[in-house]
């Protein structure tokens, strides 16, 4: 449930813990009268003012900074007070505690705020459109320079003006579409005259440029999952390592060291990379070790691809060839194809024959040294590939999974629309329910058609303050 949008609110803006600075901000419709009491004075709008702020009995609390942003021009559309003081938990709390009590007599609706809540007001007074909100969090969220980079362009309206421009051609479409309908007995065919077709073709290649932004962006949020999966001592710990630039995880060469999953995030071209090295697949009798490979298997069926690793030191050795087939069985059994994996080749630095490993047919092999570095390089571009990943164009900007289903519903209806228009004998009505249909799907991105159980959610993922 959205909460109440008339009351005022109050809350620290600050993340929690000790700081050289710490903010409380308050904001609602005509605080004016709240600012003037708690002060003993007006606040000059948009100016920094050095004061004491005093508890009930006038004893300072603290010394800051005040400032008072008149509605609408503030960050939530309504009027904001900000005051920055020192970042110690307890001063903030008792800035708090202190609005809250005058609140009883100047501003009795006055109540903490709910997470997300400032942004929710941003979006609900016109502020932000709700692709912005969203950026918002993704660049306070952001685990790169690229991710930061992006989510900066979508909270500038990057996305939403690629949005707009889509639903105004979509709009001017649907306007040719109705206007055949309304008129049938007009000798005139609208459609052919305005090239309707023509049109139709020149939104779905604009969509399909949206779409492979959004991608990046979405890969640039959300990253990758990467699960090293194979036989105990083929070097998976080794191989987190190398990737991660340290050492993570416990090497030995004792079999089945690792018994429980290390994860690591790293990024390549910005893409960050969730790295988790598993406990090595065998069969087992210690129960430690069993529980291990249970949870090693449901990370590989979560994962957005597998490294299976093979040693190359052993492959010739008939026990460990046969349980790596074994493996492999299990994987193309368990995933379906819907995962891809790709085969590592490890330990080039200390086998006698590397070349000749290689299986024709594989999707993606490579050959490397966990050890020495060589043929890492090659593994990072081959996960980069596979996951889609294009070189990191300035005009990336950040998506979310919602994002791309609802570019996706549009590219489905829009495909329908093509059908008709290019029918000997379109049915018309059918027509204009399928653009109907693609421009509520785009509207939902910006948040202009979208329901209040959907904004629930994603405004509760915000932080308290923000």
């Amino acid at each position: 449930m959205l909460p109440r949008h008339a009351d005022p609110i109050v809350a620290i803006a600050t993340a929690p813990g000790r700081g050289a600075v710490g903010i409380v901000r308050v904001s609602g419709r005509g605080i004016g009268g709240f600012v003037e009491q708690l002060f003993g004075r007006k606040l000059n709008p948009r100016e920094a003012h050095y004061l004491p702020f005093p508890d009930a009995a006038g004893q300072a609390i603290d010394r800051g900074l005040a400032l008072f942003f008149p509605g609408p021009h503030s960050y939530t559309g309504e009027d904001v007070l900000e005051l920055q003081a020192h970042g110690g938990p307890v001063v903030l709390q008792l800035l708090v505690a202190r609005c809250m009590e005058l609140a009883k007599t100047a501003l009795p609706q006055l109540r903490l705020a709910e997470p997300g809540e400032f942004t929710q007001r941003a979006f609900f007074n016109n502020k932000i459109d709700l692709a912005q909100a969203e950026a918002i969090a993704d660049l306070i969220d952001a685990s790169t320079e690229a991710a930061a980079r992006s989510a900066g362009r979508s909270l500038s309206g990057a996305f939403s003006k690629e949005i707009h421009t889509l639903r105004d051609a979509l709009i001017h479409l649907r306007m040719l579409v109705e206007a055949t309908l309304d008129f049938p007995e007009e000798e005139i065919d609208f459609l052919k005259k305005a090239d309707a077709a023509g049109q139709l073709e020149r939104l779905q290649t604009q969509l399909g440029a949206v779409m492979q932004r959004a991608q990046q962006g979405a890969l640039l949020r959300e990253g990758i999952k990467v699960v090293i999966a194979g036989q105990p001592n083929a070097g998976k710990s080794s191989l987190l390592n190398a990737l991660a630039g340290a050492e993570l995880a416990i090497v030995t060469p004792i079999a089945g060291t690792t018994r429980d999953k290390v994860q690591q995030t790293i990024q390549i071209e910005g893409v960050p990379l969730h790295v988790i090295d598993t406990a090595g697949l065998r069969e087992s009798n210690d129960e430690v070790e069993k529980i291990g490979i249970a949870r090693a298997w449901e990370e590989i069926k979560a994962a957005d691809a597998v490294l299976f690793l093979h040693d190359l030191t052993r492959v010739n050795e008939p026990d460990y060839a046969t349980v790596d087939v074994h493996i492999a069985a299990e994987l193309s059994d368990q995933l379906h194809e819907q995962i891809p994996v790709i085969d590592v080749w490890n330990k080039t630095d200390a086998a006698t024959s590397v070349m000749g490993q290689l299986q024709p047919g594989r999707m993606a092999q490579v050959q490397l040294s966990a050890r020495t570095g060589d043929g890492l390089e090659q593994l990072r571009r081959t996960l980069l590939q596979i996951a889609g990943w294009q070189s990191a164009p300035e005009g990336v900007y950040i998506a979310r999974a919602r994002h791309i289903e609802a570019l996706r519903e549009v590219d489905a209806h829009l495909m329908e629309s093509a059908a008709q228009i290019h029918s000997d004998n379109p049915a018309l009505d059918l027509l204009a329910e399928e653009l109907r249909l693609s421009q509520n799907a785009l509207n939902t991105i910006t948040g202009e058609f979208t329901s209040d159980d959907l904004l629930g959610v994603i405004f509760s993922s915000f932080c308290i303050g923000k």
